[in-house]
């Protein structure tokens, strides 16, 4: 939140000071006058968030006492307690015992270049989202394109990244270290993180794998490359997919064909994957991008029994951490292992520039997946994959886990709260888990007047346009879809916090009526 140096809430630590008493205290020159009556816990907290986003209160930087802060504000010390609480649940700060608390999060706040108008023409937005299906240069294009609010699905609360977690980690791993480490290790990942893959995806995933079996790689990116690499060579032509499904799956299965299978409200339709003729499948069954969709009981033992008639699943375990109102489903590779590949990463559970994912192959393609991954670079880095190996072992992983699962349900239920008021007439999907909704419009729906005009149709890549021209960023369903099907938003709500998730919901139900 950018405001000017003169601003109130902005003075400077160093300017001139305010008297003690009444409400005001020297600590960001903070002042309960400025409060809203009744909201104080939420002011103090935007307050230092505030703070937090501009540099004013660095990473490492220590908050005042509650029972300090709450003299100098004459507030009483639960509402100090309150605004610490949901500054830890939002991953700004944590406490460290007698260390106090300390600011462990420094979001960063993008600000667009300075000749971005404020306000896009509706053209520029209409030309991204009607590229075409092949053009791999478009969510490049959606990323870089300015707005104030960003719905895209597919991205972690990169403001919660557990920065002190992974210093202490990093220090630990550095201090460990030979001169030999610094070379050319096994292209398969060090041996610790696949050791610590494995006891994880065995705690969390129901997996029971040997470290051998693990690949490290760069992002499920890479390891559907890889895939794709190897399985043309053994004579694969085409790789079913979902539909509807991520466009971004099918951009990296490009070599290959990708003919759709419906998927309903249990899941792929087995029957429709076998009149494919497809040898191999790609799946995302513990929540389905993008309709949430858990993978059912009878057509996980009818998948299973089309994968022994010589089939191939590619399980990709999307999303399948974040769950909020169901219990976990455990992973296909557990159930069949020798049919299934398997492809987790750190990107929705940390941050997607670690590049570090993890491949578990059946063993009739583990050496040919390895000889490729080899002759791409020879290995990940071994560094981050080291520290990455420290969080999994200490705890501090899946303590961040709980943390984001806390916050993240609270944006959901944002959303909801939002779509419910300014979206009446959208249907929600899959609520329960992930860090996306999906809504779909089951009437025809028509722009507002204002935004009827030039060369737009009644469509979901034109709302997504409007959407951008209005400065919030979603993605059209089209765009995940191969087949004929009804008009849709994907809305992603972990980057955003709630009252940016509830002012792009609003954009979205004044543009709609």
């Amino acid at each position: 939140m950018n405001r000017s140096i003169g601003s109130p809430s902005h003075r400077s630590i160093t300017s001139v000071p305010v008297a003690r008493g009444g409400g005001v205290s020297d600590f960001l020159q903070l002042d309960t006058g400025d409060a809203p009556k009744g909201g104080l816990a939420d002011w103090l907290a935007r307050e230092i968030r505030d703070a937090i986003a501009d540099g004013r209160l660095p990473a490492g930087g220590r908050l005042p006492a509650t029972r300090t802060l709450a003299a100098d504000l004459r507030v009483s010390r639960g509402v100090v307690t309150e605004a610490y609480r949901r500054l830890t649940e939002d991953g700004h700060v944590a406490g460290r015992g007698r260390g106090g608390t300390v600011v462990v999060a420094v979001p960063h706040v993008p600000t667009p270049p300075p000749e971005a108008p404020a306000h896009l023409p509706a053209a520029a937005g209409a030309g991204l989202f009607t590229a075409p299906a092949d053009d791999l240069g478009v969510f490049d294009a959606l990323r870089a394109a300015p707005a104030r609010i960003d719905l895209s699905p597919g991205l972690p609360d990169l403001a919660a990244f557990p920065r002190a977690a992974w210093l202490r980690a990093e220090r630990s791993v550095l201090a460990g270290l030979t001169p030999s480490d610094f070379g050319y290790g096994d292209p398969r990942g060090t041996p610790a993180l696949r050791t610590a893959v494995a006891r994880w995806l065995s705690r969390n995933r129901g997996i029971r794998a040997d470290p051998d079996d693990v690949m490290i790689v760069n992002g499920t990116a890479q390891a559907l490359r890889l895939l794709v690499d190897v399985l043309h060579a053994d004579g694969v032509r085409e790789v079913a997919v979902e539909e509807p499904g991520s466009l971004g799956v099918r951009q990296h299965l490009r070599p290959l064909g990708t003919p759709p299978v419906p998927v309903d409200a249990h899941g792929v339709r087995v029957d429709a994957l076998r009149a494919t003729g497809a040898r191999a499948v790609l799946l995302t069954p513990a929540h389905q991008f993008p309709t949430g969709v858990v993978l059912g009981g009878e057509r996980r033992r009818e998948l299973m029994e089309w994968a022994r008639d010589g089939g191939l699943v590619i399980e990709d375990d999307y999303d399948a951490e974040h769950r909020y109102d169901r219990p976990a489903v455990p992973a296909l590779r557990a159930l069949l292992p020798e049919h299934v590949c398997y492809a987790g990463s750190v990107s929705k559970l940390l941050a997607p520039a670690l590049r570090l994912g993890w491949l578990l192959a059946p063993p009739a393609h583990r050496d040919a997946l390895l000889d490729a991954k080899r002759l791409t670079d020879l290995g990940t880095a071994a560094l981050p994959q080291l520290v990455l190996a420290h969080l999994m072992e200490s705890g501090d992983l899946e303590r961040h886990l709980r943390l984001i699962r806390r916050h993240h349900r609270r944006r959901r239920d944002a959303m909801i709260a939002a779509i419910r008021t300014q979206l009446p007439g959208a249907v929600v999907h899959g609520a329960a888990a992930g860090l996306h909704l999906t809504i779909t419009f089951q009437e025809t729906f028509r722009f507002q007047e204002t935004f009827r005009k030039g060369a737009y149709e009644d469509s979901d890549t034109a709302l997504a346009a409007a959407a951008l021209a209005e400065g919030v960023k979603v993605h059209p369903l089209s765009w995940h879809t191969q087949l004929p099907h009804p008009p849709g938003l994907v809305l992603g709500y972990a980057a955003s916090g709630t009252a940016e998730i509830a002012e792009g919901v609003g954009v979205l139900g004044r543009l709609v009526r």
